[in-house]
């Protein structure tokens, strides 16, 4: 069954003026081609099922663009998400009226602002956005903020926490929001925890509150920095985490472990906390927490930094200590009570005690007002 000859006219003006992209709706049997002056849309008029019609459609436009009229090449599937598509073919791809496509060039490493454009028109998604948003070339083009605002717009229809914490990791990087919108972010979290994940990993020290710093961090703080200066590991995160930003990360990790919804947001939290304290460790950790602290106490006695920090206040002997151990934090730490089991809420919370109360011991160290627990 061919198209209605008047369908396959317009389809083929509409490829011939060389649209950007191409979108297909098939609830409304429409076909929409973005171009340098705007919208050109075709109404199309079935003459067999919508089903076969819109296959058929397929392929005259893949048979223009690609020359082959198989429509959105299978094979090609595989590769969408990973990331594996050709630079240079990617403008093909958002002209196919694929979704599938669409997904391919989103997932593109050379994807650009334009493209993204491009793509953005064709189909509005979640998850291309967040795809597009990991470009340093959309992030910082024009469509950044256009992704980000949606993003957050979107956020309260987000179920999983998973894509919660990355939705605003992302839209948290430099340009993308108003400080207004930063600050409103912020507010929310307090009822959705996973928020502050993202938080803590993109705005470590940056976030949007403020807190007094350690009375040791004001004592020392010169004698700190210099030994920072010359190289000293053990001060540098010392001056870090005892600073007043410092000090908002710690109370924000409290507010994350205060009421974890699921076994993503403790896990990822520990990561992003290694990762906060990774100058104090050579290689990532992979122990319970009996074995850090096992390992944080041999690492006090044989660390020449360390002693060298000491000397200015043997308080920090013990700070240094927690500090090491939390930068070994990781999937191994909650092992023997996430393994086998798939537990999420307050049954899960239950498990954790075990391992969050002493965890929260050592944030206690470092905190010079700790938050009520």
């Amino acid at each position: 069954m061919e198209l209605s000859p008047e369908d396959a006219l317009r389809l083929n003006v509409l490829l011939a003026n060389k649209p950007l992209a191409i979108r297909i709706n098939e609830s409304n049997m429409t076909v929409s081609g973005l171009t340098d002056s705007g919208e050109a849309r075709v109404e199309l008029k079935p003459n067999c099922r919508d089903e076969q019609y819109i296959k058929r459609v397929k392929e005259l436009i893949s048979g223009h663009v690609l020359g082959s009229p198989g429509g959105y090449p299978v094979y090609l599937q595989r590769w969408t998400r990973m990331g594996q598509m050709k630079d240079d073919s990617l403008e093909q791809l958002l002209t196919l009226g694929e979704p599938e496509a669409v997904v391919a060039a989103v997932c593109a490493p050379g994807l650009t602002d334009e493209l993204a454009r491009r793509a953005w028109w064709a189909m509005e998604d979640a998850e291309n956005a967040r795809q597009m948003l990991r470009k340093p070339a959309v992030r910082a083009g024009q469509m950044g903020p256009v992704l980000a605002a949606y993003l957050v717009e979107y956020l309260p229809f987000e179920s999983e926490a998973e894509k919660q914490i990355e939705t605003v990791r992302l839209v948290l990087e430099p340009g993308l929001l108003s400080d207004e919108q930063r600050q409103d972010l912020w507010r929310k979290a307090s009822r959705k925890a996973p928020y502050y994940v993202g938080f803590i990993a993109t705005l470590p020290d940056a976030l949007p509150e403020e807190q007094e710093p350690h009375p040791l961090w004001v004592a020392h703080r010169d004698a700190l920095q210099g030994l920072a200066g010359e190289g000293n590991a053990v001060a540098s995160i010392l001056l870090r985490i005892l600073s007043g930003e410092g000090q908002a990360w710690l109370h924000t990790v409290y507010r994350i472990f205060r009421k974890p919804s699921n076994q993503d947001v403790v896990n990822i939290t520990l990561d992003h906390m290694a990762g906060y304290f990774s100058t104090v460790r050579e290689h990532p950790a992979d122990a319970t927490l009996e074995e850090l602290e096992g390992e944080a106490q041999s690492w006090v006695s044989e660390n020449a930094a360390l002693q060298a920090v000491s000397g200015i206040d043997p308080a920090f002997l013990d700070l240094a200590r927690g500090v090491r151990v939390l930068s070994g934090m990781g999937y191994g730490v909650v092992r023997p009570v996430f393994k086998g089991t798939t537990a999420i809420g307050s049954l899960m919370r239950r498990k954790l005690e075990p391992v969050l109360g002493p965890l929260l011991v050592h944030l206690d160290a470092l905190t010079a007002s700790p938050p009520r627990r």
